[in-house]
């Protein structure tokens, strides 16, 4: 049974992780220093989940993909110069701060308005796509509460792989401890999937894809809607870089289980 889905992709920007990220304090709460001036990419979990959605599309006769975006515009602008040539997709963009300080929550909010205002959503056809977590914010909960806000209880985390059975059932493998997967069956959208690295390679660049997809996203960002995250209720009592410590021995002629056995009670006393 073949369904026409229509595939919602929450993917925000982050800083390229080549370049160094130092934190400090501002008037306005923490941010990253000179951070209007780091290149941006689109976070890498949010890139695997659009991967996965444009593979599922491009499967299903019928469905579309949308890209749910929130971020500076002009960060914006320069990032999806680049991805609008990987797969087919339609941008929403949100027009606010991408910083990982904000609050999930309100984050999650503002998503999910974006969402509920695309034109002719069918909720019996919609699946919500994103990043298991977030590289710019690992707390892994943005995700849950947009589609807590939508109505949409059956959510998987830690996604690796999704395939549509011939009934139209979605058999989903989901990540668990010890390196092994775990196999849950839904009987279709509306569904949530949080990625993980899931199982496509980084399509190559094609400029045809990449012309298509500019008419709709030059067109998005120039309405993009102004989104304030106000952070209330929230407070940091600061902000730093990871303190960093190194202990260096040199010890010759010991037995190695000699040598484990004071590594384990060093880990131990920490």
């Amino acid at each position: 049974m073949s369904i026409a889905y229509q595939i919602i992709v929450c993917g925000s920007i982050v800083p390229d992780p080549l370049q160094t990220l130092e934190p400090v304090s501002t008037p306005a709460g923490p941010a990253l220093k000179n951070e209007l001036m780091l290149p941006a990419i689109l976070d890498p979990w949010a890139g695997h989940a659009l991967y996965e959605a444009a593979h599922l599309a491009k499967g299903a006769s019928g469905s579309k993909v949308w890209l749910v975006s929130l971020g500076p515009k002009a960060k914006l602008q320069q990032v999806m110069m680049t991805v609008a040539q990987k797969v087919p997709f339609e941008l929403v963009a949100l027009d606010g701060p991408a910083s990982g300080f904000a609050e999930s929550a309100e984050v999650a909010a503002a998503l999910a308005e974006a969402i509920r205002g695309i034109p002719g959503l069918d909720q019996s056809r919609l699946l919500v796509f994103g990043g298991w977590e977030s590289a710019s914010r690992g707390a892994g909960t943005t995700l849950q509460m947009v589609g807590e806000r939508l109505g949409i209880t059956d959510q998987f985390q830690g996604v690796d792989e999704l395939t549509v059975r011939s009934d139209g059932a979605l058999e989903i493998l989901e990540r668990i401890e010890g390196g092994r997967h775990q196999v849950s069956v839904c009987a279709g959208p509306p569904a949530l999937l949080g990625w993980a690295t899931g199982n496509r390679p980084e399509p190559p660049n094609s400029p045809q894809v990449g012309m298509l997809n500019m008419r709709t996203v030059m067109p998005a960002l120039q309405k993009a809607k102004p989104v304030k995250l106000p952070g209330e209720g929230l407070a940091f009592a600061g902000v730093s870089l990871p303190r960093q410590r190194r202990d260096t021995r040199i010890v010759k002629d010991r037995p190695v289980d000699e040598i484990a056995r004071e590594i384990v009670e060093w880990i131990k006393s920490e």
